[in-house]
């Protein structure tokens, strides 16, 4: 029966194949959290450095802007809070963490 089937013979076993470096595996791993450490992390952590500083060093009379928008010369400051006059005759309480920049004199006309 054999001229009808062909005899299937077992070929050798073929060469191991290799195994990637597990260190090549990483690699791209660690490239991507490089990126994200200097693109995202990086700059995010200087900003927040520089945005503590700035509420610090607050003091009385500066101008400042809030993250509200409000525009307003601190007129009392406290641990966690500051006054400021945003018009003649009206302050307003806010959180010192709600200063976002502080405005040079000269750009603000007289409250």
């Amino acid at each position: 029966m054999s001229f009808f089937i062909s005899q299937a013979w077992a070929a050798d076993a073929p060469a191991a194949a290799q195994q990637p470096d597990p260190i090549m595996s990483f690699l791209p791993l660690v490239l991507i959290f490089a990126v994200f450490y200097f693109l995202l992390i990086r700059p995010q952590q200087k900003r927040a450095k520089e945005h503590k500083g700035m509420v610090e060093a607050l003091k009385k009379g500066d101008y400042v802007v809030t993250n509200g928008g409000l525009l307003g010369r601190i007129t009392d400051l406290g641990e966690n809070f500051v006054k400021l006059a945003v018009a003649e005759g009206v302050e307003v309480k806010v959180q010192r963490a709600a200063v976002a920049a502080l405005m040079p004199k000269e750009s603000v006309k007289e409250l």
